[in-house]
């Protein structure tokens, strides 16, 4: 077999594999296929080569079959490839037939995605999610994960210490992976208590989602004039960041950036972060960031809303915003409001339409709200901390003070309401 070298500056150089189900699926396969090119960048690979098979389905030994494989073989040969990246979960079976018949590093989107992920944790709790979905990947692939050792039947021939050492390495995993998952309860549970204690105060929280790289730390750096990294990079964000942003009318609201979300995100890593994707669930106001250019945009937003579902997260109020409006022409900018008169379109990068989307969310979150008369005592300690609860997250109409006592009409939200006595 011919001898392969790594990219520029050690980067691997990589060949991507991927099937088209039917003529009419081209396209669709084609731009999943540049997704997966960008994911290999963002991994730290040079994309060499691209191989788009036609086939009803994937084979079942080898996801291309067996002569399909022998051609691959000889072209990742040729343009010494040092990694092979198949756009499709491989099963274990496949990816150990795979390997041996391409005699070079093979790997799947899930594996892409899952280093990717471990790359950019930077949080203790971003570590553990990550470790936790690579573990609970890695356990079904462990290299002879029992069918050769369970056709034996044990005893002679089957003991020593291979059979030793993979027991002990599934017994390690298992541990390893429990350890992890009762940690992330904890953060769980103190991630609970902290929207226990928002909800006490009353600060309506909005949550950022949006298909990776739409723009949404971006966006999230002009609302709260924050300075998270923010980059063209696939999942800059993985650690999620909440801060406190002040409207104009001098009501507060916090603000929540999300991990991007990807077609096909690996169940393992929806699972892995519930912790964090708990967040958006529980939030009082949902806004999508869409990336208004991206040619599959349909197919992002529908990605997304797979997410949300299952993070139990779709009866949250949403507003769809679309972002880059500046990459669009006019005639696409027209298309997009003749679908929808209402539609949001900005640009975060330019600050353009930021004050429309401030209005926007300061009335999707006043809907919930009720006009009340409230009789303060300014003496009292308690009653001027709820006087300045009213000012920050109520519109104060009128405000009068007579025979030492203050009297407040002003439009609250509802949550706020049994703590201020009323019903």
């Amino acid at each position: 077999m011919a001898q392969h070298r790594a990219g520029v500056k050690g980067r691997e150089r990589a060949a991507l594999i991927g099937i088209v189900a039917g003529r009419a699926r081209r396209l669709e396969a084609e731009r999943s296929l540049d997704e997966l090119a960008g994911l290999a960048q963002a991994a730290g690979a040079d994309v060499v080569l691209r191989v788009l098979q036609e086939r009803p389905k994937p084979d079942p030994n080898t996801f291309l079959g067996a002569g399909k494989i022998q051609t691959l073989a000889l072209s990742t040969d040729e343009t010494n490839v040092d990694l092979v990246v198949f756009d499709d979960e491989l099963t274990p079976s496949q990816l150990r037939h795979i390997e041996e018949a391409v005699g070079r590093k093979v790997i799947d989107r899930t594996q892409l995605i899952l280093d990717i992920f471990a790359r950019r944790a930077r949080t203790r709790e971003g570590k553990l999610q990550v470790e936790l979905a690579q573990l609970k990947y890695m356990l079904p692939r462990l290299s002879g994960s029992g069918t050769a050792l369970s056709r034996l039947g044990g005893g002679i021939g089957t003991r020593g210490p291979g059979e030793t050492k993979l027991e002990t390495d599934r017994r390690r995993l298992r541990t390893r992976i429990k350890s992890i998952g009762d940690d992330i309860e904890q953060v769980r549970k103190r991630r609970s208590q902290l929207r226990e204690r928002r909800h006490k105060t009353s600060v309506p929280t909005v949550a950022l989602v949006g298909y990776t790289n739409a723009g949404k730390t971006t966006l999230f750096n002009v609302l709260t004039r924050a300075e998270a990294e923010a980059s063209d990079a696939l999942f800059v964000t993985l650690d999620p960041l909440v801060r406190q942003v002040r409207l104009p009318d001098s009501r507060e609201l916090l603000i929540s950036d999300t991990v991007g979300f990807i077609d096909r995100l690996p169940h393992a890593l929806v699972a892995a972060f519930r912790a964090t994707l708990e967040e958006t669930a529980d939030a009082d106001l949902v806004v999508h960031v869409i990336d208004a250019a991206a040619p599959d945009r349909d197919r992002r937003m529908q990605a997304v809303q797979s997410v949300l579902e299952e993070v139990g997260a779709v009866d949250v109020p949403m507003l769809e915003v679309y972002n880059k409006g500046d990459a669009l022409t006019d005639d696409e900018r027209r298309r997009l409001h003749d679908l929808d008169p209402s539609v949001l379109c900005i640009s975060a990068l330019h600050r353009q339409g930021i004050g429309e989307l401030i209005e926007t969310i300061t009335s999707r979150l006043a809907l919930d709200v009720r006009r009340v008369t409230l009789t303060f005592n300014p003496d009292d300690e308690a009653d001027r901390e709820r006087i300045a609860r009213v000012y920050r997250h109520g519109r104060v109409v009128l405000h009068e003070t007579r025979d030492g006592q203050a009297s407040i009409v002003a439009d609250v939200p509802r949550r706020l309401l049994s703590w201020l006595g009323q019903t």
